[in-house]
């Protein structure tokens, strides 16, 4: 047990002396008190050293023994210098964290090194079975206290925080950028329909699949440019799911209250608007059966409800606006409600339906062609009828989109535009 003493205190020296030398007061940094690597090493150092000649004579003996020996000998010297650079990376890591160049503490690795190596050389060897062990024990005694007390770490991991430390970082898509957030409104509600519903007029609410805000301003910008001459409002708010039959009551939704016993009792717009005399319709290209839409909208209240209709029971974008343009253009005093959720961006995307076989240029270029053809269609219904009030959202960003693709876009925010 006392041999275990000394590659732990020698990887400890490895370790908190260059901590000790480059720590300033207030500085709050949680390490580990022992090199994992280093102590690793250090364990196959011992083992190999035992594996060296006594004497040259031994050494040269038979071309086999000649073989054997030059083997440990490299061996070690790569152990050894595995050491220096683990060290070497352990300290570059602090001076990562202060801000500082290398300068004269770029001896500290060699310094320590140097020791632990003159430490460990009278130390009597562990067989491989209990190097091993020891690091396997080693391993999870440090997890297991890290449990306990996570202040204050068993061992570090110098190799691991280089590569976490010199890894590209990923875009941050949590949250919008300042630049975003000083060119457009930006909420967190999800009163943007009640918010700006006119109820002295007839208006549309359009949710648009797979509509996310871009990381690209200047590609939503693009995007707005459809809207010119009709854009009242615009902006971006966060989603709490990321699902489009949530954003779709999420949108509709009037009041909420809780009785004495806390169930929780929801008013819909379509439902509020009924009792004013306000017509209310709902319109959607796919099938009533995706996502149960059968049940869910019916019980939010609107008169009527439009699904696909054809040979393959699907109504494209187009086919569906020209249905409303018909709904709009109906010559009478009723005022109506309609809410439409877009078909035409929905992923998978047609022809991208092989998971392993997609180029991700090819649908970004796919998306954005089908989303453009939605959105002018939405501008253009807006300009042929200037006295209804249309509220354009997004449902989601392309979440079943491949991976890559989603990265272009900020997580669960969605744009919102106003016309008229």
């Amino acid at each position: 047990m006392n041999r275990l003493l000394y590659p732990i205190v020698a990887s400890a020296l490895i370790t908190i002396v260059p901590f000790l030398l480059t720590f300033e007061k207030g500085q709050d940094i949680t390490r580990g008190l022992v090199g994992y690597e280093c102590f690793a090493l250090l364990l196959l150092f011992v083992f190999l050293k035992d594996k060296l000649p006594t004497s040259l004579r031994v050494a040269c003996a038979t071309k086999q023994s000649m073989l054997k020996n030059l083997v440990s000998v490299v061996l070690l010297a790569v152990v050894v210098v595995a050491l220096f650079a683990v060290a070497w990376l352990d300290l570059q890591n602090l001076l990562a964290i202060k801000g500082w160049s290398t300068g004269w503490y770029g001896v500290l690795p060699f310094a320590t090194c140097g020791l632990a190596i003159a430490m460990m050389w009278k130390v009597k060897p562990f067989s491989a079975s209990a190097v091993s062990f020891i690091i396997f024990v080693t391993l999870f005694a440090h997890l297991f206290a890290l449990n306990q007390y996570a202040a204050q770490p068993l061992a570090q991991f110098p190799i691991v925080d280089y590569m976490s430390r010199s890894a590209p970082r990923p875009v941050v898509r949590d949250s919008l950028s300042e630049s975003f957030k000083a060119k457009y409104f930006t909420t967190d509600s999800a009163t943007i329909t009640r918010d700006f519903v006119d109820s002295s007029k007839t208006n549309v609410i359009v949710l648009v699949e797979s509509w996310g805000v871009p990381l690209d301003v200047n590609r939503f910008a693009e995007q707005l440019r459809i809207f010119d001459g009709v854009m009242m409002q615009v902006g971006a708010h966060h989603r709490m799911y990321s699902r489009t039959r949530t954003a779709e009551r999420e949108d509709l939704i009037y009041s909420v209250k809780r009785d004495s016993v806390g169930r929780r009792d929801t008013v819909f717009l379509p439902q509020a608007l009924r009792k004013q005399g306000v017509r209310t319709l709902f319109v959607y290209g796919g099938d009533s059966l995706t996502q149960m839409r059968n049940k869910y909208i019916r019980n939010v209240g609107f008169d009527e409800v439009f699904y696909g209709a054809g040979n393959n029971g699907v109504r494209s974008d187009r086919e569906s606006a020209i249905l409303l343009d018909g709904l709009l253009s109906v010559r009478d005093s009723a005022l109506r409600f309609v809410s439409w959720t877009t078909l035409d961006t929905r992923f998978p995307l047609q022809g991208f339906d092989d998971p392993y076989k997609i180029d991700v240029a090819s649908v970004d270029s796919a998306y954005s062609v089908r989303l453009t053809e939605t959105l002018q269609l939405i501008a253009n219904l807006a300009k042929k009828h200037p006295n209804v009030r249309f509220v354009v959202q997004g449902d989601h960003n392309p979440i079943l989109s491949p991976l890559k693709f989603q990265e272009k876009f900020y997580k669960r925010w969605v744009p919102f535009v106003v016309l008229n």
